[in-house]
């Protein structure tokens, strides 16, 4: 697989990555654990070296999977993790519930991030959310910190805002920005994008799949588990949701023309937007890893571009991409 520079600090990754949420159970039942290191050994077999996770995911036991998984491939991945939501509120809510980006709690998250992760350095450090209570100088500045101390080499954000951008890149250069986008939710093509190439930031769309909605993989709201997040996301909701499904089902028309599937055409679209971009989906699944990385082959031309916006209009997605929570923590 090619690679793709992420910021212009160095970074540099395969042109798609591997999101690791869901081997923790955010979608439903997680895969066990032989499986899920099963799969992690099968993306990097097809040339994935950039592998995401949190401190949040499954309350910390992401990061673990992630580390002893990848524990063999040391020097030929680059894996990113995350801090800055409350930990101990998360874990009494059973959902990530408040922020902490003080910067003693990023040191901290820093180092219990590198003993489950079982690694030296973390190569990519994002902030999940931005924390309004923390000014993101101060953030930037711990990080940086980390950077000189040699346990991060990377700085990111993510579903940060413009001006938030721009307030941490002049204190420590920001790498990379990690934030929903797809072909159903194209807001940052209009906000951040714009700043992150002024910027020379790189930009990883998380949920590229729209949550697996572009893919094929929701074919009603009951179709998904009682513990699944997209239970309680808008889009996946009532009118809302058969409205999208319509949209899907003309996607899935065209990729059957082009020999391809609506998922493979979905992350095709994302890697034309510009060299700069890295989505990351996540399966639980071998043959749909393989089915999204076999995306990064797929030419596109400029007619197919044009049917595939076309299938899914910019205006023409019903519901709201979180809650009213989770939008409440996004773009500040």
């Amino acid at each position: 697989m090619q690679t793709r520079k992420l910021g212009d600090q160095g970074l540099e990754v395969s042109a798609i990555g591997f999101g690791c949420m869901g081997l923790s159970g955010t979608y439903g039942t997680a895969p066990d654990e032989a499986a899920a290191i099963a799969l992690l050994h099968r993306a990097v077999e097809l040339g994935v070296t950039f592998f995401d996770t949190a401190e949040i995911y499954g309350m910390t036991t992401n990061e673990v999977l992630v580390g002893k998984g990848l524990a063999e491939f040391k020097g030929r991945v680059r894996i990113a993790t995350k801090f800055g939501f409350d930990l101990e509120a998360a874990r009494a809510a059973g959902r990530p519930a408040g922020t902490n980006s003080r910067p003693e709690n990023i040191r901290a998250v820093a180092d219990a991030s590198l003993k489950r992760l079982g690694v030296d350095v973390i190569d990519l450090f994002y902030q999940h959310r931005v924390d309004p209570n923390v000014p993101i100088e101060d953030v930037a500045g711990a990080v940086g910190d980390l950077v000189k101390a040699g346990k991060v080499r990377w700085f990111g954000l993510s579903e940060a805002g413009p001006d938030t951008i721009r307030r941490a890149h002049a204190v420590h250069p920001v790498s990379a920005l990690q934030s929903e986008y797809s072909l159903w939710t194209r807001d940052p093509e209009k906000t951040v994008l714009p700043v992150c190439r002024e910027l020379g930031i790189g930009f990883v769309p998380y949920s590229p799949l729209g949550r697996g909605f572009l893919a094929g993989a929701v074919t009603s709201h009951d179709s998904l588990a009682q513990n699944d997040f997209r239970r309680f996301v808008p889009r996946f909701q009532g009118e809302a949701l058969e409205k999208n499904l319509s949209l899907v089902e003309t996607l899935t028309g065209i990729a059957r023309e082009k020999g391809r599937t609506p998922a493979q055409l979905a992350l095709a679209w994302l890697l034309s937007r510009g060299d700069d971009i890295v989505p990351i989906p996540g399966t639980t699944k071998v043959d749909r890893l393989e089915e999204n990385v076999g995306a990064a082959d797929v030419d596109l031309t400029d007619a197919d571009l044009a049917a595939i916006e076309a299938a899914i209009p910019e205006t023409g997605v019903e519901g709201a991409r979180y809650d009213a929570r989770g939008l409440s923590m996004v773009g500040l």
